[in-house]
């Protein structure tokens, strides 16, 4: 007589079966999940939206009440108006920014506070870039004189992948005073530094602070809002 397999097909489709079962189970599990996180992903994504458009339609603040903030950051996204300077030689190209496709620049400049020793550095909007040269810059207004600017507190400007290093900004001679709020500042040359461009990949303001010996802050800066104007169009 021809003994019988100790491990014989009838008795492995159970354990097979089992096994097939707990697969399964453990599968479903993960999926069931994965969606909940998924969708509790997208509930905090549209309580984060529904925030930041609650921000915008507040109140502008008044120059006085935003340099009272305690906590600026508090008060992220929403309008504020503001009287000062434009810091002209200051002026930051930072360079492959998009706007509706098209590659440009994101224009900001240096904001010096009426009545005060602060300067807010201010993303003023976009231009398009010079595709025969890129280092041309397109033509940019900047008013002169006391002026009042309307935008919004939003964190410093953020950062794209860098390969290369970007050239610094020219440093105020050693002992200079700090930049303050009077025409004569607003109007004075950039240092001539060989190999200087106003072209950057991108902009930490707390370098652009040492390297300029502006009383820039560097907790927040604006974003200028309205209609295109100066040459710059804002989206």
């Amino acid at each position: 007589m021809t003994p019988e397999p100790l491990y014989s097909e009838d008795r492995r489709r159970p354990g097979r079966f089992w096994l097939i079962t707990v697969a399964a189970v453990l599968t479903l599990a993960a999926t069931v999940s994965l969606g909940r996180w998924q969708l509790s992903r997208a509930a905090q994504k549209e309580a984060l939206q529904a925030s930041i458009e609650a921000q915008k339609v507040k109140p502008p603040l008044t120059q006085a009440e935003f340099l009272a903030l305690a906590q600026p950051s508090d008060e992220l996204h929403r309008p504020v108006r503001l009287r000062g300077l434009w810091l002209t030689p200051q002026t930051v190209y930072l360079d492959n920014r998009q706007m509706h496709g098209v590659p440009g620049f994101y224009v900001l400049t240096p904001f010096a506070l009426e009545g005060t020793e602060q300067t807010v550095m201010v993303q003023r909007g976009w231009v398009q870039r010079n595709f025969v040269d890129r280092t041309k810059l397109g033509a940019v207004e900047t008013p002169a004189g006391i002026v009042e600017v309307t935008g919004l507190i939003e964190p410093p400007p953020s950062h794209l992948l860098e390969l290369g290093t970007s050239v610094p900004a020219p440093a105020a001679p050693a002992g200079a005073p700090a930049t303050a709020a009077t025409p004569e500042a607003a109007a004075a040359p950039a240092p001539a530094v060989e190999g200087y461009s106003p072209i950057r990949q991108n902009l930490d303001l707390e370098a652009f602070r040492a390297e300029t010996k502006m009383p820039l802050r560097t907790d927040v800066s604006l974003q200028q809002t309205g209609p295109a104007s100066e040459g710059l169009q804002r989206d």
